[in-house]
């Protein structure tokens, strides 16, 4: 590679994989030296992030989700950086099938991105990531940014095992399910789905205790989706609450035709999501024993 080549962050395909099979070790670090995976479609931001970080940790570079994931499959990183913008997946997708698989679920991703406008803050830190690192960015503080998370991470992840139970939230609108995740913490552990399409890969690899489930909604509707759940091992009675704006007798009936157990009209109060909630875990467990 010629030097009007790298200053210009014209890279070949041969010169990306070197990057992304390179560990160089910092001789005399003492810190513990963490493995990331950093996500983009723009191959010399890719370069560049390598070069800063790799002082300290281990870099992964993916051009693509679907490189990100074959990546998963040799190593666990303590920490992923997503790219929001890319062709195929984009980031808001691929972080909800991170969530919904049993193996990466735990894993912190930060959004890396020059999207800075609330709404896709709030879309992606209510679809489950721990951050969001607007471009350009200090060297330091992405450092201090990453290492505060893998630390919290761990944590965490010790504390999920407390019996908590958990809740999966299915609405395509994201601010519903932001006011969801906030009114059922601490209580309960709770995962978030904004594409329908998803919820039943997500259901093969995590059962939740009982499921919140929007009526209206893109490509599946609520509906649609109790009979699919309903047919899955494991999942004849969960517990399952249809969330809808248009609370009609006729829909309500329709709904407990179809195996759910209640109903909730929009917009509701924190403390009857609550209630409804807490009922309907206690019945279920009734009816285990």
């Amino acid at each position: 590679m010629s030097k009007e080549d790298e200053e210009s962050g014209t890279y070949s395909e041969p010169e990306l994989e070197k990057f992304s099979n390179t560990a160089n070790v910092t001789a005399g670090n003492e810190k513990e030296r963490l493995k990331i995976i950093y996500v983009d479609d723009t191959t010399s931001s890719l370069i560049t992030l390598k070069r800063r970080l790799e002082r300290r940790h281990e870099v992964y570079p993916a051009e693509s989700s679907k490189i990100m994931f074959k990546t998963l499959e040799k190593i666990i990183p303590d920490i992923i950086l997503l790219d929001i913008n890319m062709p195929d997946a984009d980031g808001y997708e691929t972080i909800e099938y991170l969530k919904a698989d049993e193996r990466y679920a735990h894993i912190p991703v930060i959004f890396f991105t020059s999207n800075s406008d609330r709404e896709s803050v709030i879309k992606g830190l209510t679809l489950g990531a721990v951050d969001y690192i607007i471009k350009p960015f200090e060297t330091s503080s992405l450092f201090e940014c990453i290492e505060k998370h893998v630390t919290a991470s761990r944590t965490v992840k010790i504390k999920e095992e407390d019996g908590r139970p958990r809740i999966l939230a299915v609405d395509d609108v994201v601010s519903i399910l932001k006011i969801i995740k906030t009114a059922l913490h601490p209580n309960y552990i709770v995962h978030t789905i904004s594409r329908p399409e998803a919820v039943l890969d997500f259901l093969k690899l995590k059962k939740p205790d009982l499921i919140l489930l929007d009526y209206l909604m893109p490509i599946y509707n609520g509906f649609e989706l109790i009979p699919m759940i309903r047919e899955m091992p494991g999942y004849e009675e969960t517990p399952i609450i249809m969330l809808t704006s248009e609370g009609t007798v006729t829909n309500i009936k329709e709904a407990i035709a179809l195996g759910a157990c209640d109903f909730i009209v929009k917009p509701f109060k924190d403390n009857e999501l609550n209630d409804k909630v807490i009922k309907h875990i206690k019945t279920a467990k009734v009816k285990e024993e």
